[in-house]
């Protein structure tokens, strides 16, 4: 079983988030799941810029590391989106990976897979950065597992750290054994079912300059 974790922090693992989702990727691989990390901070990946290329031919055209990070995706059986809150939000760095999985999002190509979030802040507000990037999974067509999010006491430190590093352990255990049982989550079908037909209709409606997906949903 193969695991890969997005970490857009600007730290990279250095960081509060880096450290919270190291507990959740410990309690994967005692489940014996490999897995793998990319930072962004490492990793940088550069704004989209509405070239339609990922549209049209299936490839991005920027000269980046965002088609091996993809590819790392589409071949992974799970993955973990991790970021710290940003002004209400992701990260930039996180943000400019999501908008250049757009042509993932036209696909609804990661569907079978299953996916946690994790995020971190310096005084709270988790739950909206959380449900932003739990609609990110749902929309590349990914079943959200959980999610797990905290506020930080200090550098790579946070209030009631024992239960919290516990209650993440058991989160990469419990993404594990939804790969193996193949889970349901009936409760998110509705969402996830509604943004594959929206997506089925724009790549309908932009065929002629779309010919990538619109012979994706052909053949689907």
């Amino acid at each position: 079983m193969k695991i890969v974790a997005i970490n857009g922090s600007p730290r990279g693992m250095g960081g509060t988030t880096g450290r919270l989702l190291e507990e959740v990727l410990a309690g994967a691989a005692e489940s014996g799941a490999e897995v793998e990390i990319v930072s962004l901070s490492e990793t940088p990946i550069k704004p989209c810029v509405a070239c339609d290329a990922c549209h049209r031919v299936g490839i991005c055209s920027i000269k980046d590391e965002y088609e091996t990070i993809k590819d790392k995706l589409v071949a992974a059986d799970a993955f973990v989106f991790a970021s710290p809150n940003y002004i209400f939000s992701v990260t930039a760095q996180m943000k400019c990976f999501f908008d250049r999985c757009n042509g993932l999002a036209h696909r609804t190509a990661l569907e079978g897979k299953y996916a946690v979030v994790v995020e971190t802040s310096g005084g709270g507000g988790d739950e909206e950065v959380l449900t932003y990037m739990q609609r990110i999974v749902n929309s590349v067509g990914a079943q959200c597992v959980g999610s797990i999010g905290s506020p930080g006491a200090g550098p790579r430190m946070f209030p009631d750290q024992e239960a919290l590093f516990e209650k993440a352990r058991a989160l990469g255990r419990e993404l594990c054994l939804c790969v193996g049982e193949k889970r349901a989550f009936p409760e998110q079908d509705g969402g996830r079912l509604a943004f594959r037909a929206r997506m089925q209709y724009l790549v309908s409606m932009m065929g002629e300059y779309w010919p990538y997906e619109r012979e994706f949903w052909a053949n689907r």
